[in-house]
């Protein structure tokens, strides 16, 4: 396994596929039905404006096995350095310690683009992310219950954050 920059051309269609199981099969996505490939071009067109970056990490023959991605937190200037961010790992390959490692490499990005705070919102029944959340230094910020509704019953989405010590120097404006 091997961590990559994921591209639109040469991974939109796995991320997709990982994306649309989630949504089906769990409640990781509050969205209730797949996404096209259209949506694909949107969210890599979003990702590339705002300089985002999408870590996939491929097994030996290139397959994509999971991704990690962070994108604005809210749309306000003074947010400029707080990111929401995802991981997301292929139904097959769970368990394997790819979310550590995607995690890992999304926080260690972060650090480098001077991100002060990352934020998680994770299904407050989702105790495997949650866990390792904790692991890597989270923490529990609040829980908005009842903000979702899937699968015929209230979510509860929880947040965790964990604050980096970059930038050095922050700015206003």
């Amino acid at each position: 396994m091997r961590l990559i920059p994921c591209t639109e051309e040469a991974h939109a269609a796995a991320i997709l596929a990982i994306l649309n199981d989630a949504i089906v099969t769990s409640t990781a996505l509050y969205d209730y039905k797949p996404r096209t490939p259209e949506n694909m071009v949107t969210w890599f067109a979003t990702k590339r404006a705002g300089g985002f970056p999408v870590i996939g990490a491929v097994d030996d023959d290139g397959k994509l096995l999971g991704f990690a991605s962070y994108g604005a937190f809210r749309a306000f200037p003074a947010y400029k350095y707080t990111v929401e961010h995802s991981v997301y790992v292929d139904s097959a390959h769970r368990g394997e310690g790819l979310g550590r490692t995607l995690m890992e490499a999304i926080v260690a990005e972060a650090m480098a683009r001077d991100v002060h705070v990352m934020v998680g919102a994770i299904d407050a029944a989702n105790a495997g992310s949650i866990a390792l959340h904790e692991r890597l230094g989270f923490e529990h910020s609040g829980t908005v219950r009842q903000a979702g509704f899937k699968f015929g019953r209230w979510l509860d989405v929880a947040f965790y954050q964990r604050i980096l010590a970059t930038p050095l120097n922050p700015v206003d404006g």
